[in-house]
């Protein structure tokens, strides 16, 4: 994560309003217009479904965007600004209000409202790393390999391991709580897998060994951390761990959850490490 520059307080902003965030807490949503509207020119755009939602950034000109929502209004203003080729001209702030915000708040966010607002206005830009597929789709946060929960985490949410001296590790354990589906949208309960596993071309884990799981998240310096968990019999096998600029990940039908969404069955798939390409505004330091 780099640290650009601060940027004009001249800025008009356009805030975009998630019509979740709206419902489910609107109290937070008032609040964040009232110190953005404070401190800067704006104008507030209240989308009534994704398409309009998708719109309104379209249309922002040389406004500057604030999306007001969730970690799900993240990830699709994310999506439709790299889609649209659009993502490495935008600076993009966010103002966390709903249910689920730990990856916003893994990325730096403030989850306050108050605080994420005065961060829009006072903060800097930051590029941080993602990954892309090659579907065209994004990774802010990590993604995982089944996508199931596991019933003995304190918030139903499955272990990505320890993490201990590993810090993109733990950065993937705050990301667990986004990789819990939503009620009514729980993925197949899923069991051991023969996948392989291959980092900038060089093979971590091949398909005579099964596997648990597989954690794949932006890490530093342009490079993703990978991290396998072979099949164990009796004793836990040791994680298997590697870095590269892109991973492939191949062999039976698999159904992988990345950041909010689950998404599949896929008998390939490569991601490929956009370093800086996510220009957030997140506090000074």
């Amino acid at each position: 994560m780099a640290e650009v520059a601060t940027f004009a307080m001249s800025d008009q902003l356009l805030v975009v309003i998630d019509p979740v965030a709206r419902r489910t807490d609107g109290e937070s949503v008032r609040i964040a217009k009232d110190v953005l509207s404070a401190g800067a020119a704006t104008k507030v755009c209240l989308p009534d479904d994704p398409e309009e939602f998708a719109r309104a950034l379209t249309r922002r000109g040389s406004r500057r965007p604030v999306v007001v929502g969730d970690d799900r209004a993240l990830t699709r203003a994310v999506a439709l600004l790299h889609r649209q080729r659009e993502l490495a001209e935008c600076l993009l702030s966010v103002v966390p209000v709903g249910a689920a915000l730990s990856l916003a708040e893994s990325l730096g966010v403030p989850t306050g409202a108050v605080a994420a607002a005065r961060a829009v206005l006072d903060g800097v830009e930051r590029r941080l790393d993602l990954l892309v597929d090659d579907s065209d789709g994004v990774v802010l946060g990590g993604l995982r390999i089944p996508p199931i929960r596991d019933p003995a985490a304190p918030d139903g949410a499955s272990a990505v391991g320890t993490g201990a001296g590993r810090p993109w590790l733990r950065t993937c354990q705050s990301l667990v709580r986004t990789l819990v589906p939503a009620r009514g949208d729980s993925p197949p309960a899923s069991g051991p897998s023969r996948l392989r596993v291959e980092v900038d071309g060089t093979t971590l884990v091949d398909l005579d060994q099964p596997v648990e799981t597989v954690s794949v998240a932006p890490g530093v310096d342009g490079v993703a951390e990978v991290e396998v968990r072979p099949l164990s019999v009796g004793a836990e096998a040791s994680p298997l761990l590697a870095a590269g600029r892109t991973v492939t990940v191949s062999g039976a039908h698999f159904r992988y959850r990345a950041d909010t969404a689950v998404s599949g069955p896929v008998r390939r798939r490569t991601w490929t490490v956009g370093e800086g390409a996510l220009r957030l505004v997140l506090p000074g330091r």
